[in-house]
């Protein structure tokens, strides 16, 4: 059974954190792979299911949002951290029993999985069965609650029909992943996934009105670049793809 603790990856570059790629921003597919060089503070989202863990504060707001839509019980953690040896055994077992065509659709590569990050979870409408590849996850009931409420705690519905060009994975409706506010909040506006919402940065900042009125502003810079002073909060996560996300908030008044 896995128990809360933290997991350190050897970086390949010790003087180059960024170059890690981690942080709740960072890409990670087939093209970008996980680099290692970072540390996931993980706990479960759900204390009935301890052995299904995510990093910190992405099960924290998950368990806000369930709790939120009525959904304790109702809605149940599949699977969210995974090690790199254990991708490699839910990549090698589907391949033995569905062939290479249904892995490469619904499985990533060892090193290319946003699970190993911690920020990604598969949900499942609770049932006595429940598939651990494709578990159900309608779009009506307590489930459509849920993927409305999603992006106010910084989730997105991360393998959506519409973008498998993008992403290279088939329609997953029950997996999401954690990129935080604001940046749930302007990727379901605009309709992006993760891919297209890092290269619309990468030509022009991004604003965003929060609930509580606050502004926030969202910048790509490349790694390494010298940033602008910060004027209040400000969050900075590498994005795996040789830049940094900034995201400053308005001082609080």
């Amino acid at each position: 059974m896995k128990t809360p603790t933290t997991i350190v990856y050897q970086p390949r570059d010790l003087a180059d954190f960024s170059a890690a790629g981690i942080g709740p921003l960072a890409l990670v597919n087939r093209q970008h792979p996980l680099q290692g060089g970072f540390t996931i503070p993980l706990a479960p989202p759900d204390e009935a299911f301890p052995e299904i863990l995510m990093e910190q504060q992405a099960a924290k707001m998950l368990a806000a949002c369930i709790r939120a839509v009525g959904g304790a019980g109702r809605i149940v953690p599949v699977s969210g951290w995974r090690s790199r040896r254990e991708q490699q055994a839910i990549w090698d077992d589907t391949l033995a029993k569905q062939g290479e065509a249904f892995t490469r659709s619904y499985v990533a590569l060892p090193g290319c999985s946003e699970h190993e990050t911690g920020l990604a979870i598969d949900l499942a409408e609770a049932a006595d069965e429940i598939d651990f590849i494709r578990p159900a996850f309608p779009y009506d009931g307590v489930c459509g609650a849920f993927r409305r409420a999603a992006a106010r705690y910084g989730f997105v519905e991360r393998y959506r029909a519409d973008k498998t060009a993008q992403t290279g994975i088939a329609a997953e409706p029950w997996h999401f992943r954690y990129v935080g506010v604001p940046h749930a909040l302007l990727m379901e506006q605009r309709g992006l996934c993760l891919e297209e919402y890092l290269d619309l940065l990468a030509e022009q900042p991004l604003t965003c009105r929060l609930e509580n009125g606050r502004l926030a502003r969202v910048a790509r810079f490349a790694a390494g670049q010298a940033l602008p002073p910060a004027q209040g909060p400000r969050q900075v996560s590498a994005d795996n793809a040789g830049g940094v996300i900034v995201t400053d908030w308005e001082a609080a008044v």
